[in-house]
């Protein structure tokens, strides 16, 4: 990259400047202080956006992680930076952070029927009326979404087998998990619930999709048909 001390950011070549590198080579082609440099906008008098942002790296040893443990007194310190580009600098790391949290969620595994129920338990558990989720798997029985079909009142919820199919189909899923809750406190599954297994059973066979539980949860306890061979 050319030297562009004391230039503002319009006045580098094009193939330089950070939005017109992202948009021809990818995000992924931008430094940290470049990316920095997008979120600030601007530099000060004296230097450039990217020329600040790489003085906010400094500060922080080079290393994003350190620079997350910072808050906004901390930056605002820096000369250049104020207080709203500390705060934009700050939100942005905060996201990163909240994304790769949402990531474990999202590609946890499912193993046994005790992880399906640590999953819905806080969703169905303590609720008074009944609701009919269903959990999409890849190949690696990792998931993909956990998805609400319907909700009912206390003794039963219509579920519609084609929503649950369309559902798969369009995020691609190899298999599938059911689950509801019983608010009545019995965990036992009833002729409703063995007739909506089995037809969904019937029906993604033919999409070569599996249906590898439906657990159905009570307070405290649960119900696996996988675990109670009925799969």
């Amino acid at each position: 990259m050319t030297e562009y001390s004391n230039l503002k950011i319009k006045d580098w070549a094009l193939e330089d400047r950070p939005r017109e590198k992202l948009i021809k080579k990818g995000v992924q082609s931008l430094s940290d202080a470049e990316i920095i440099a997008l979120l600030i906008g601007s530099g000060s008098r004296n230097e450039t956006a990217v020329e600040l942002s790489k003085k906010v790296l400094i500060s922080a040893n080079n290393n994003l992680n350190e620079l997350g443990k910072f808050n906004v007194e901390d930056l605002i310190k820096m000369k250049g930076i104020g207080e709203a580009k500390a705060i934009t600098i700050l939100a942005a790391l905060e996201l990163g952070k909240r994304r790769k949290i949402s990531e474990v969620i999202t590609k946890k595994k499912i193993t046994q029927s005790k992880d399906i129920f640590e999953l819905f338990q806080p969703i169905l558990g303590d609720l008074p009326h009944e609701e009919f989720w269903v959990l999409l798997l890849n190949r690696s029985n990792k998931i993909i979404e956990k998805i609400k079909i319907s909700q009912g009142g206390v003794s039963g919820t219509v579920t519609d087998i084609k929503i649950i199919l369309k559902q798969a189909i369009e995020k691609l899923a190899s298999s599938v998990i059911l689950c509801h809750n019983h608010p009545s406190g019995n965990k036992n599954p009833s002729k409703a619930d063995d007739s909506i297994t089995n037809k969904l059973k019937q029906g993604s066979e033919l999409l070569d999709i599996q249906v590898l539980d439906h657990i159905i949860i009570a307070d405290l306890e649960y119900y696996s048909y996988a675990d109670e061979g009925k799969l």
